[in-house]
């Protein structure tokens, strides 16, 4: 970059880029080609990072088929440590045992898996800072099978003492694009239909609940309207907010499928959480595991073909409580400068004290 002297200085802030520039000297113009680069620093697993003790941190990941080699254990061990969340949600994890060896490894960490039919869901969480309460799949029966291949996996869970819902998913894959409603075995009908159920299911059970449902929903959430297999949420704005859209309709170089590239695994929240995204500190992101492990080609062969998602929810510090908002506080004593009590047509300093523990001080003139 060019200083007001038109000299060249290092900036750290961009990557390869070919700059032109005119420059005149002795009413003569010169163009010049300038070719500036970035000192690209390596970055290892070491450096990767993701929750803080400041924030409910919750990650979606689809670790394709765990494990793809003898390679991916260790890599996933470290790669769950380093992330820090308090849970993760995954998908097509094949060999359970495996990934319950990993976690033993990781202080504080527990694993949930379904015990009778498993579709290759599975829950991580710190048990410090997670108090779960109930896990338990929902439509399971046949007639739901067509829509839902793998069964939703509901966590129920308490975090500084407040009371969350979490839904891990993994929708049918491929498709052409096209939602064709006349036909139920067609892919984005078949993700169209699993909208709809988990819509009906929360708008019953948790209208007023913390909802985050996420997962590998395998569809686009930018997808045109009459295609759009995410459309009742996405018109639903008010009770439920996809917080990762603008990474949906941003850069491909964000997206969490980067093979096809397509952005596939999604976060979803309900209304009682909208205050806390807003918050300073809280994201969505999809983590770029890649960047830390030598590119895209080593963390594909060696660990997943989707990059995972996650999401910081800052709470506010304060609680309001209704019962206090219209409040009026009362005096229960009242005492001259001496300590003494007030009696009738006193004139001075009084100091009066109130249920609610304040103290004022003021002066009567009588």
């Amino acid at each position: 970059m060019l200083n007001r002297s038109g000299l060249l200085y290092y900036c750290p802030d961009f990557y390869l880029d070919i700059l032109f520039v005119f420059l005149s000297y002795m009413n003569k113009f010169f163009f010049i080609i300038l070719i500036s680069h970035q000192l690209i620093v390596a970055q290892s697993l070491n450096d990767l990072f993701f929750g803080s003790d400041e924030s409910l941190d919750l990650v979606s990941w689809n670790i394709e088929w765990f494990p793809k080699n003898n390679s991916t254990s260790s890599y996933v061990q470290e790669i769950l440590t380093n992330l820090d969340a308090d849970i993760y949600a995954l998908q097509e994890i094949e060999d359970t045992t495996l990934l319950k060896n990993i976690v033993s490894n990781i202080p504080n960490y527990d694993c949930h898996f379904k015990s009778s039919y498993y579709g290759g869901l599975a829950y991580i969480y710190n048990t410090n800072t997670i108090q779960v309460s109930s896990k338990y799949e929902i439509f399971t029966s046949s007639p739901y099978w067509n829509a839902f291949p793998r069964s939703p996996q509901v966590m129920e869970f308490a975090y500084l003492g407040n009371d969350y819902i979490i839904i891990n998913n993994h929708f049918k894959c491929c498709g052409d694009g096209v939602l064709d409603l006349n036909n139920s075995n067609d892919e984005e009908n078949r993700r169209f239909q699993a909208i709809s159920y988990l819509k009906e299911f929360l708008d019953d059970n948790f209208l007023n609940a913390n909802v985050i449902l996420l997962g590998d929903l395998n569809d686009n959430l930018s997808d045109a309207v009459e295609h759009n297999v995410f459309q009742y949420f996405i018109d639903d704005n008010e009770n439920y907010q996809f917080v990762d859209m603008q990474i949906a309709q941003g850069s491909s170089l964000e997206w969490s499928y980067p093979s096809w590239p397509s952005h596939l695994d999604h976060i979803l929240i309900s209304n009682e959480l909208f205050e806390d995204f807003q918050n300073q500190n809280s994201l969505v992101s999809v983590i770029k595991i890649d960047d830390y492990m030598g590119g895209w080609n080593n963390y594909d062969n060696n660990v997943s073909d989707h990059r995972p998602i996650g999401i910081k929810l800052e709470h506010n510090l304060v609680n309001f409580n209704p019962e206090l908002i219209n409040y009026e506080k009362k005096i229960i004593k009242a005492v001259n400068i001496l300590g003494a009590d007030i009696i009738n047509n006193y004139n001075g300093l009084i100091i009066q004290f109130f249920d609610d523990g304040s103290i004022e001080k003021k002066y009567i003139f009588k």
